[in-house]
C-alpha cells in the first residue's frame, strides 16, 4: 500500500510565464486549508507523513507534486537525479538574486481555489528546503495568511548577496513587507548551523521586522519537519497553523 493511497488524486492547471501548466495534487483531511509543498527529491514518504501529522490536527492538506519522485524514501540518489531536470525547468529559480519563481503564480492560484473551496480567513502555506521561500512568495495573494518556510535555501547560497537573498522580485518583497505592517505573520524554521540557509532569515528579520517569527535549533541538521524532524518544530508549526487559521484567531 503506497503513503498517498488514502488521498484523493486531482490535478490543478494555472498560466506560469504565459503557458499553462498542470501538476498532480493529493488532498487529504478537513478543516482549514494547507498546502504543504514538498522538498528536494521529491513527494518523499517523509513529506508525507509529515503532511498526515497536519490533517490528525484538524486540517485539510493539500500536496501538490511539482518534481522528482513520489512515495519513495528520502535518498541522495534521488536528489542528484532530480536536481539537473529542476535545474533547465524555467518554472524554478536556482541561482538567480532579487526574483519570484515562477512557479509561485501556479501555487497562488492553487491557494486561491483552496481558499474559494473551504472558505474562512485564508489557507497556510509551508514550503521546505528548495522550495521554502515559495511559502512567503505566497503570501503575495491574500489568500495566503499563514506561511512557513522551513529551511529555504534558494538561491543557493553561493557569495554573500545570495546567502541574504529571499528569493522575491522588489514588488513582490515590497508587498510582502505591506502584508507584514498589516498583521500578517511568517514562520520560519533552521538548524542555526545550516550553511543552506545563508543569511536569509536575517533578511527576513529585517524586511519583515517582528512579523518574522524564528524557530531555531542547534546543530548542523537540515530538514527540520522530515528527515531531520524535530518535534519542537512541528509542534510550533500546527499552533501556528491554529492559531492563523481557526475563526476564533481572526488575522
Amino acid at each position: 500500500m503506497g503513503v498517498l493511497d488514502t488521498w484523493a488524486r486531482g490535478q490543478h492547471t494555472a498560466p506560469v510565464t504565459g503557458t499553462a501548466v498542470t501538476h498532480p495534487t493529493y488532498r487529504k483531511g478537513e478543516g482549514p486549508g494547507v498546502i504543504v509543498i514538498h522538498e528536494m527529491p521529491g513527494l518523499t514518504t517523509g513529506v508525507v507523513g509529515f503532511a498526515e501529522e497536519v490533517v490528525a490536527a484538524g486540517f485539510t492538506v493539500v500536496l501538490p507534486h511539482l518534481f522528482g519522485p513520489r512515495e519513495q524514501p528520502f535518498s541522495t540518489g534521488d536528489v542528484l537525479r532530480a536536481l539537473p531536470s529542476v535545474c533547465v525547468n524555467r518554472e524554478f529559480t536556482k541561482i538567480r538574486r532579487g526574483v519570484t519563481s515562477p512557479v509561485a503564480d501556479w501555487l497562488r492560484s492553487l491557494a486561491r481555489e483552496l481558499h474559494a473551496d473551504l472558505g474562512g480567513p485564508g489557507v497556510g502555506a509551508l514550503g521546505m528546503c528548495f522550495t521554502g521561500g515559495y511559502a512567503l512568495a505566497m503570501m503575495v495573494d491574500e489568500s495566503t495568511i499563514a506561511p512557513v518556510l522551513c529551511q529555504p535555501n534558494v538561491p543557493f547560497p553561493i557569495g554573500r548577496r545570495r546567502a541574504g537573498d529571499v528569493n522575491l522580485s522588489p514588488e513582490d518583497l515590497a508587498v510582502v513587507r505591506r502584508r507584514a505592517q498589516g498583521g500578517c505573520l511568517a514562520l520560519g524554521l533552521r538548524f542555526r548551523n545550516d550553511s543552506a540557509t545563508g543569511t536569509r532569515f536575517e533578511s527576513l528579520t529585517r524586511e519583515l521586522g517582528e512579523a518574522s517569527i524564528r524557530v531555531e535549533f542547534e546543530g548542523k541538521g537540515h530538514s527540520t519537519v522530515t528527515e531531520d524532524r524535530q518535534q519542537e518544530g512541528v509542534d510550533a508549526v500546527l499552533d501556528f497553523f491554529d492559531r492563523q487559521l481557526r475563526p476564533t484567531h481572526p488575522q
